[in-house]
């Protein structure tokens, strides 16, 4: 089997590798940093002419390989699918799917008319913990799902790295936040209720790192900056701590000090955080409605310390109390009076060493497989369009301060 990796960053990285060490051939590689595009060739032993810095110089070779792994910036995304797809790829594609709604339409509905597969990494639903609690919710032991209320806590320094000064930080370069970092949530909340939203309300915004709140005397980088002993979003003590891993693999190519050194001076990971070009929310609170009349909460935040997320699924016979962060589920059957004695119990969840809690590797699986095997996958397009359509609705919620409703959503898309 043979795939090709458009976009070799850090996730591209993180696929292609999965592939490599599973004995998939990588044909070719299409990345437009030179030197990050060198390294990829590196780890998997790709001929130099199969290595490109223009993706249409690798499209014009025709189809090379069974699959594509598509892992470029979100606004790419439309352009490289619609020509792989014509070029009769099945797609591996990093998401979000795009950020314009239409697009994602238009990338469905190509892909199921060329009957081509598309698997979207929610790598979230290939998790070991969120599957134990689709599978509590499916035993029916607890009745259906009456509430739910999910947080995503992004973590300050992720936030500051992230969506602050790296590449998701403005919507107008990638996608508001609650489409990069949370279709992921959605998308979970659309699995476990197994129903669609029929409405959303939505309310944030850019609070925290803007220039009002810059400490006195700071400068606009952080390698000049008089008060950077003082600051916790100091770049060297953001990232030297973490020298070799992420997301320090980020800032520069060679971990070492003198190479991260320079990228700070010169980068954008070494620029104030609260000085940046960044617009995207630092908090959201949503509320969702579905046609199974289960109502859920979802909030997402930067002013957390670690970056976990937690679940409350409220059900006629019971609870489920969990957090990632832990790897716990507590399951909780209702009592008759604050008397009696709850019955419960604790699932520690196992997970393996891939990445989000053992999703990376999951997916990859499950995509692989799904080639040989000719099915569908758990994340396919089909599953997998519904999460991004309520991310746009919602931010028009915020942004107009109004209920939307999600059929006329669709309907003014048409």
């Amino acid at each position: 089997m043979k795939y090709i990796v458009i976009g070799a960053g850090s996730r591209g990285t993180i696929y292609g590798n999965w592939a490599f060490e599973h004995g998939i051939e990588i044909a070719a590689v299409a990345e437009i940093r030179p030197d990050r595009l060198a390294e990829a060739g590196k780890l998997w032993n790709v001929p130099e002419n199969r290595l490109f810095t223009d993706v249409k110089d690798l499209f014009a070779l025709g189809k090379i390989a069974d699959a594509a792994i598509v892992a470029t910036m979100d606004r790419d995304h439309y352009g490289h699918v619609m020509t792989a797809l014509d070029l009769g790829y099945d797609i591996l594609l990093e998401k979000p799917i795009s950020p314009d709604p239409r697009e994602c339409m238009e990338i469905e509905a190509k892909a199921n008319a060329l009957g081509k597969k598309i698997t979207v990494c929610h790598v979230l639903r290939y998790t070991n913990f969120f599957g134990a609690i689709k599978d509590i919710i499916d035993s029916g032991e607890l009745g259906k799902v009456v509430a739910i209320k999910h947080s995503e806590n992004i973590g300050n320094f992720h936030m500051a790295h992230s969506f602050v000064r790296g590449n998701w930080r403005n919507d107008t370069l990638s996608s508001p936040i609650i489409m990069q970092k949370s279709c992921h949530d959605l998308d979970i909340l659309l699995w476990l209720t197994g129903a669609h939203c029929t409405k959303v309300a939505a309310f944030g915004s850019l609070s925290y790192f803007k220039e009002a709140n810059a400490p006195a005397y700071s400068v606009d980088r952080c390698c000049d900056c008089p008060v950077a002993d003082n600051c916790r979003f100091s770049a060297k003590r953001c990232y030297l701590p973490t020298l070799g891993s992420w997301p320090t693999d980020v800032v520069c190519l060679e971990q070492t000090e003198e190479a991260l050194e320079e990228a700070l001076r010169t980068g954008p990971y070494g620029r104030c955080v609260y000085r940046c070009d960044n617009n995207v929310c630092d908090h959201m609170s949503i509320i969702l409605e579905f046609d199974n009349a289960v109502t859920a909460t979802f909030s997402l935040t930067a002013q957390t310390s670690p970056c976990h997320r937690n679940i409350h699924i409220m059900c006629e016979d019971g609870e489920i109390i969990a957090d990632d962060g832990d790897r716990q589920i507590l399951v909780r059957k209702h009592v008759s009076s604050q008397a009696d004695t709850f019955e419960e119990r604790v699932i520690n969840v196992r997970t393996n060493a891939s990445g989000h809690g053992g999703g990376d590797a999951g997916i990859m699986e499950d995509f692989t497989a799904s080639l040989s095997e000719n099915a569908l996958t758990r994340s396919a397009i089909s599953a997998s369009v519904e999460s991004h359509l309520m991310a746009c609705a919602i931010e028009e919620a915020r942004l107009t301060g109004t209920v939307v409703s999600m059929t006329d959503f669709r309907n003014s898309l048409t």
